[in-house]
């Protein structure tokens, strides 16, 4: 999360539903992976994107098509046509990043979420879900899906028993798994920085405060309208979210809740280091004065009694006379008394405690 991504916003006046790859989208190739399940079997296939028309689930079990990459609007187009997607639904999934939110097509729906990896970029993550058809839409390659493929492939679970909504949750509810890494890393970050501050409060610390602030506003954006998101879920009735579905998805809310309540902790506590931090300085300023202070204030009689014996007046004829001056023991004698006038107020300020 080392920058921060600006919204690619189509030129005024574009078509809605017009399909273009956003800026950052590179030129890497598309990688399409389709899961064809069913209770009693798995089968995992990766596929080019003339495959896509003939794409469709197994009776009586679940497709899903992985798209990973979003460099190609053909294919995207090529998903949308297959699947009776909405254009404005496949618009959303290439202008990223788009806000976390759940919006309802007829008979199928859109799911977008954030995933955030520390220390890699937001990514932005669109799933779709009609009748037994679960397509999800990753912006680059590499994600947090890897437990829910091998729960496919192995069995292992309640996943290959159940229908598509039952994966769309297992596919949230791993972006969702994601953040707590993330937030704990930043968690780290913020006691490592506490303790910079109490003892070395440098312009780097207070850089370093700036951006872990940041960053944790940036999770924020990505975690607050994801619960959201999830609530609506729970709330509107669909006939592809099964109320079975639902127990499992209120979990999915708890997530969301929990980590709200971390990124507002981490962002109380990144707030009050910058505190922490003008104290600290404050304080090492006030230090610094009255070192300053205090060597100022001995070598004040110091340099009054350099003064009077700097002026070099000969009285032998008068009576005020400054016998020291042909005194053979003069010069020692005003070190002697200036060093002790020194060493006592260098004492009396210890006894004071001002050192």
């Amino acid at each position: 999360m080392a920058k921060r991504r600006r919204k690619r916003y189509h030129p005024p006046g574009t078509l809605p539903g017009t399909l273009a790859a956003h800026a950052e989208a590179g030129d890497a190739p598309v990688r399409l992976k389709a899961f064809l399940y069913d209770a009693g079997k798995c089968e995992e296939r990766t596929l080019s994107a003339g495959e896509i028309p003939s794409l469709a689930p197994p009776e009586g079990g679940v497709l899903w098509l992985d798209v990973g990459g979003l460099s190609d609007p053909g294919v995207v187009r090529a998903v949308g046509e297959r699947f009776g997607i909405h254009p404005l639904a496949l618009e959303d999934v290439l202008n990223v990043p788009q806000r976390p939110k759940v919006e309802w097509y007829g008979d199928h729906l859109l799911v977008v979420l954030r995933e955030i990896r520390y220390p890699e970029l937001p990514e932005q993550v669109s799933f779709f879900l009609a009748d037994r058809v679960v397509v999800s839409f990753q912006e680059c390659a590499g994600d947090s899906f890897d437990p829910v493929r091998e729960r496919l492939r192995q069995g292992r679970g309640r996943i290959r028993a159940e229908g598509a909504d039952y994966l769309l949750y297992c596919l949230c509810d791993a972006v969702l798994d994601a953040f707590f890494p993330t937030l704990e890393r930043l968690g780290d970050k913020v006691e490592e920085l506490e303790e910079r501050v109490l003892v070395s409060p440098v312009p780097e610390t207070f850089l370093a405060i700036r951006h872990l602030k940041r960053e944790l506003l940036t999770v924020r954006h990505a975690v607050w309208p994801a619960r959201d998101a999830i609530n609506l879920l729970l709330i509107e009735e669909h006939a592809l979210v099964r109320h079975e579905t639902k127990v499992f998805l209120r979990d999915c809310y708890d997530h969301t809740v929990q980590l709200m309540d971390m990124v507002e902790t981490f962002r109380e506590m990144a707030s009050g280091l910058v505190d922490e931090y003008m104290s600290a300085v404050s304080n090492r300023m006030n230090e610094v004065m009255k070192v300053l202070t205090i060597v100022a204030t001995i070598f004040i009689p110091l340099t009054f009694l350099a003064g009077i014996y700097g002026m070099n007046f000969d009285t032998n004829a008068s009576p005020f006379n400054m016998p020291e001056l042909h005194w053979a023991y003069g010069y020692p004698a005003l070190l002697l008394a200036m060093a002790a006038v020194a060493g006592g107020m260098f004492f009396y300020f210890r006894r004071k405690r001002w050192l």
